[in-house]
């Protein structure tokens, strides 16, 4: 494995197909997956830093990522506590950000254990009072306000933009609007909160958070650890294609989020601060 491949975000496989009763050979595209740690220096500090996690994750914006779990986590507030960043390793698979002066690390914070999957972030975390901590989320801006045509236009404005998941099926996106429904950014991961660290990461390096005139889109469904990381980010609406948590629910609820679920064209369930739905 070296660099050069792995920036693929996919990889061309043998495959037998079943159509019609008979299997035939064939050749297809499936979303690459590999891991990556990601490693913090305090200002100043040289050698490789300390490793605060390793995740599963589609190659590509790794040092977004890093930026935006690290920013999940409470670790960075802005693009000036980031006082460099860099792909490390032999095959590129490790990211080391240099904290600025005044960025504390505290490596029992974000304890977790060595391996993080894909799919879930929050469930490698070392204890509950980690959780505990992130139901502490600070309340967004709650003053944008938005039309059930606008959410119900998202999807299929979102799909135009998903390049990767069209050839794969195998991606998750997270997908950042303006208030009036223009796609600002989209990133897509083969682990939900991947994407949307991604998303968060390469906001937090352009200065432009939080995200307080935002509408957040998941292409997946809406889970507690998505709704902690759209919190920090200062995102006022999240609209899921899938299901909430019970958790998402209740901290969409605490922190003022408007929390929309199964959204479709042309039908969606509001789970929180429907007064916000025009």
């Amino acid at each position: 494995m070296n660099a050069e491949r792995q920036d693929r975000p996919v990889r061309e496989v043998s495959i037998a197909a079943m159509r019609d009763d008979r299997l035939s050979p064939r050749q297809d595209l499936v979303v690459v997956e590999e891991p990556l740690e990601i490693r913090v220096a305090r200002a100043g500090e040289a050698g490789p830093g300390t490793a605060v996690s390793i995740t599963m994750r589609t190659p590509g914006q790794d040092i977004e990522l890093a930026v935006g779990f690290l920013h999940g986590e409470g670790i960075l507030r802005s693009r000036e506590d980031v006082a460099g960043s860099r792909l490390c390793g032999p095959a590129g698979n490790v990211v080391r950000i240099q904290l600025a002066p005044g960025a504390g690390l505290d490596p029992g914070q974000v304890q977790r254990n060595f391996y993080t999957t894909s799919s879930c972030g929050v469930c490698g975390n070392a204890s509950l009072e980690a959780v505990e901590r992130m139901l502490r989320s600070p309340r967004v801006d709650a003053a944008l306000t938005v039309t059930a045509a606008l959410l119900e236009s998202l999807p299929a404005r979102a799909r135009a933009a998903q390049d990767v998941f069209r050839d794969t099926g195998g991606l998750h996106a997270a997908c950042l609007f303006d208030a009036e429904g223009g796609l600002l950014d989209l990133r897509e991961d083969v682990g939900r909160h991947n994407a949307l660290d991604k998303l968060v990461g390469a906001r937090l390096l352009a200065g432009e958070l939080p995200l307080s005139r935002c509408v957040l889109l998941l292409s997946g469904r809406a889970s507690f650890e998505l709704l902690q990381k759209a919190a920090a980010a200062g995102i006022p609406v999240v609209a899921a294609v899938g299901a909430p948590s019970s958790l998402a629910v209740d901290l969409a609820e605490r922190t003022g989020i408007l929390l929309v679920g199964f959204l479709r064209e042309g039908s969606f369930n509001v789970y929180a601060h429907r007064e916000r739905l025009q």
